[in-house]
């Protein structure tokens, strides 16, 4: 009969495997990003909604996978975007928005999972700015530059 400690270190390893599987699968698929949003008639003096999320996009055959990462998480939903163009399969979004689950789930795990890309830049300024809307400078005109200025520093493959 094998003892505990060889069988939790068989755990300890699977555990390992499975959580360098995530940052890698991050590093390829997944994005943090931050957008803004205005609102005219919003009771906000600024009138902007500062939106962090974090998402992982997928093609429907790989919907296992995004089950996978959410259930580790503990949070977040995953949700289909239809395609009707020349692609054979739907997209899945596992999308992460509230702010809550970023700052005590998703953000403590890739601070102790290091991204190994040129993502791990972008999660670094994520997550600074996650934590400054948790203090409410979001709120602060100065507060609200910043984290402008900080968003374009962020994903910059993109064509904005």
């Amino acid at each position: 009969m094998p003892s505990k400690k060889a069988s939790g270190a068989d755990n300890q390893q699977e555990r390992l495997k499975f959580i360098g599987w995530i940052v890698g699968f991050v590093d390829g698929e997944g994005c943090f990003t931050v957008s803004f949003f205005k609102h005219p008639k919003s009771r906000l003096r600024l009138k902007w909604e500062v939106f962090p999320e974090f998402v992982i996009t997928q093609g429907m055959k790989s919907g296992a996978a995004l089950k996978r990462i959410k259930n580790l998480f503990g949070c977040g939903a995953i949700y289909i975007n239809k395609r009707h163009d020349n692609h054979h399969e739907h997209l899945l979004k596992y999308v992460v928005r509230n702010r809550e689950d970023l700052l005590t789930k998703v953000i403590p795990f890739f601070e102790k999972n290091h991204l190994q890309s040129a993502k791990r830049k972008d999660f670094c300024i994520f997550a600074r700015i996650v934590r400054m809307m948790h203090k409410k400078k979001h709120l602060q005109e100065q507060g609200l530059k910043r984290i402008q200025l900080m968003v374009r520093r962020m994903n910059t493959r993109k064509y904005r």
